[in-house]
């Protein structure tokens, strides 16, 4: 039997997980996760990401879920620039993972692991996400189209139907991305992350945050609260012609600002009413746990047939 560890890398940190492949759950103790230094040399990043992926092997050996012996599959959950269909990072002009430009991760990873007999799969993050919340909150048996979205240090999204991401079609929007596409003079990144309520509490009042929007949903003033309704606004904004065209029937919200929702969902789901929209709005608060399980559906046999041909490449 093999056993599938899911890998979840963003800018910052590194976290793997054992996952059941029956019912796509995280097995007890395999959960590891460590912070990364993602302007440091190629070695020094492999190695990182090596030690944690490691520590969730082991961990899985010792659950007796499965040998030594086994073949370890390990999923990645990537952020892009990266050629899933080769494992090839394309890291450039971002300041995160340079050093591993041009660089196939499979070929050079292996050389740090514990175990040799390694398959790797690839998907980008926001797909991962998509795919781990559509497992957790649909029914497999029941036809649904999905939108999923992280709102954090940037606006990651996917659109996905049955549990399959679509990056193009008539009704998507390119490479099935959002964070570049325009909303108002500018791009939707420079709304929905982070830095849009860093900025507009310091243009209301003055003062910088120190500590983001989680110091921000802790102030409890009218000006805070003030940033939040006018974010759900903007959301709503954004987002209601692509629920419309794709014809969504669920919006999965990840990321550390869905940590925030209490102050921003109630409104959120008002203004997309008033624009006769009805749909379900699930909340993701463990982020990184849902993209390492979406990332583990890779190597459902029957999923990965679908997708393989048409993995995005960016």
């Amino acid at each position: 039997m093999s056993i599938t560890i899911g890998v979840d890398i963003g800018g910052s940190h590194i976290s793997s997980a054992a996952i059941h492949n029956d019912g796509y759950r995280i097995i007890k103790n395999t959960y590891c996760s460590g912070s990364i230094d993602s302007q440091a040399s190629k070695e020094i990043v492999l190695k990182k990401w090596a030690d944690i992926i490691n520590q969730s092997i082991l961990a899985a050996h010792n659950t007796n879920e499965a040998s030594k012996t086994d073949t370890v599959e390990i999923a990645f959950s990537m952020p892009g620039p990266f050629i899933y269909s080769t494992g090839v990072a394309m890291f450039e002009g971002n300041e995160k993972y340079e050093s591993l430009y041009n660089v196939s991760i499979g070929d050079e990873l292996t050389e740090y692991l514990i175990v040799k007999n390694v398959e790797f799969r690839f998907l980008n993050d926001a797909s991962c996400f998509g795919i781990g919340g559509a497992l957790k909150f649909t029914n497999e048996s029941v036809s649904a189209k999905v939108i999923a979205i992280t709102l954090g240090t940037g606006f990651g999204a996917a659109f996905l139907e049955n549990n399959l991401p679509v990056t193009n079609g008539e009704n998507i929007p390119e490479n099935g991305c959002l964070w570049d596409k325009k909303f108002r003079n500018d791009i939707a990144d420079n709304y929905f992350s982070t830095r849009w309520f860093v900025n507009q509490y310091e243009k209301r009042t003055g003062e910088k945050l120190k500590d983001g929007v989680k110091q921000l949903a802790g102030l409890n003033s009218h000006e805070a609260g003030k940033v939040f309704e006018d974010f759900a606004f903007n959301l709503s904004e954004f987002l209601a012609p692509y629920i419309h065209d794709f014809k969504a029937d669920m919006l999965i919200i990840g990321g550390n600002i869905a940590k925030c929702n209490h102050l921003f969902l109630s409104d959120l789901n008002k203004n997309f009413k008033q624009k006769g929209i009805n749909l379900y709005i699930q909340i993701v608060e463990n982020t990184e746990e849902t993209g390492i399980i979406g990332a583990s559906y890779l190597f459902n046999e029957i999923f990965w047939e679908k997708i393989k041909n048409d993995l995005p490449q960016f």
